[in-house]
């Protein structure tokens, strides 16, 4: 077994006993494309002889180091390989060597030797990959797992699209020939899930959006809440209005025949016990009259109002007393303004149907008063027109 083979031999061993799981990215899959890079850049690049058995196992150790941790990882490596070697009775020179090139992946490092430009291209070699997506994905968990970093997948895209745009390059001829415009094709996915994320994006927050706006606009129960109860506040004021007018034939139609048929028999003498009883009979009818006149009786306002009345949210602009002298152009500005703000629309509708229930408790108390008046005069007048014709 030459030293590649026992190279793979001992680093599949050590990442499959060691390396934690977390490292979904770094760990033999990623190493073992490096490596199948390192063999088709020396292929392309004519490195031959010892000079690729050194970049060879440097692939191979260059991430062992993950096996204590991802801080200095590529020293650790070097530790490792570096004890491996000497074991293998490996020259200094051929150690310093594999050294340098594990050190040459560290992400910032700019290559200068022709051996440091190829391991540092293998050790990107999936940007150009078909399976770029899958690879940055799993790097992606692997951050969340280990370093406790989420990003969102518009800040991953942006991520991704930074790096291949700014912070990497090719530095061999064969990569710069035939992986940039691989890597090229990449970046021009990457730039489209960021506009695609955006959009998404922007879609989500249209659509939240449309779902605030629903939420705030009145709701169908609101509606016909203010509906029914404004409905049934007309429908008593209308029945209200139907018994003081009721009362109110009744008593004229009684004060009509009195005036007409018995108060002009009062003149006589053998009439007279008839004062009394008619007498009771016109008052009780005139005061019932006076009260259901009360109850249907308008009330005048002033019909104006100001714009700091609108702007102070004081008037309640669906009652046409508060409006009825204004010009249009000044109610239609106030109504928009009213209608542009929820809580005031809320609230005027809210004021009027508590103006028009205590219009409602008003009118009715009167009619009750009404009512008692005509039936307790109507009892007392039939009992005292007993009383007259059983004093004869």
């Amino acid at each position: 077994m030459n030293l590649i083979e026992q190279s793979e031999d001992f680093v599949s061993n050590l990442l499959k006993d060691k390396l934690s799981n977390l490292y979904s990215y770094h760990n033999f899959n990623h190493t073992l494309t490096v490596v199948n890079a390192v063999k088709e850049l020396c292929k392309k690049e004519d490195v031959k002889g010892d000079e690729k058995e050194m970049l060879l196992v440097a692939a191979w150790f260059h991430d062992t180091g993950y096996i204590v941790g991802y801080e200095n990882h590529e020293a650790e490596s070097v530790k490792i390989a570096t004890t491996f070697l000497k074991e293998k009775e490996q020259s200094d020179e051929f150690i310093a060597t594999v050294s340098s090139l594990i050190l040459a992946t560290v992400k910032e490092y700019i290559p200068k030797t022709h051996l440091e430009k190829i391991i540092k291209d293998a050790d990107f070699a999936h940007i150009m990959g078909a399976e770029y997506e899958t690879t940055c994905e799993l790097l992606r968990i692997e951050l969340k797992n280990t370093w406790d970093l989420n990003f969102s997948n518009v800040e991953w895209a942006k991520e991704n699209f930074n790096f291949l745009m700014n912070k990497h390059r090719f530095y061999t001829d064969y990569a710069i020939r035939k992986w940039q415009p691989l890597k090229e094709k990449n970046l021009l996915l990457v730039q489209k899930k960021i506009e695609k994320q955006k959009k998404k994006e922007a879609d989500k927050i249209e659509e939240e959006n449309k779902k605030k706006d629903k939420i705030e606009k009145p709701d169908r129960g609101v509606d016909t809440l203010f509906r029914v109860t404004l409905g049934n506040h007309t429908r008593l004021s209308g029945i209200a209005d139907s018994k003081a007018n009721i009362l109110l034939s009744v008593n004229a139609i009684i004060i009509s025949i009195a005036l007409s048929s018995i108060i002009p028999k009062l003149d006589s003498p053998k009439n007279a016990h008839l004062v009394i009883p008619t007498f009771i009979m016109l008052i009780s009818s005139v005061i019932t009259i006076i009260f259901a006149i009360l109850s249907t009786r308008p009330k005048v306002t002033t019909g104006v109002f100001t714009r700091e009345d609108i702007e102070a949210k004081k008037i309640n602009l669906l009652f046409f007393g508060n409006f009825y002298k204004m010009p249009l152009e000044e109610y239609d500005w106030a109504m928009n303004e009213m209608m542009k703000d929820r809580d005031y629309l809320y609230s005027t509708m809210i004021k009027d149907l508590y103006y028009l229930g205590l219009v409602l408790q008003r009118k009715y108390n009167l009619l009750r008063i009404a009512y008692n008046f005509f039936m307790i005069g109507i009892i007392i007048t039939v009992i005292a027109f007993v009383i007259a014709f059983k004093s004869i």
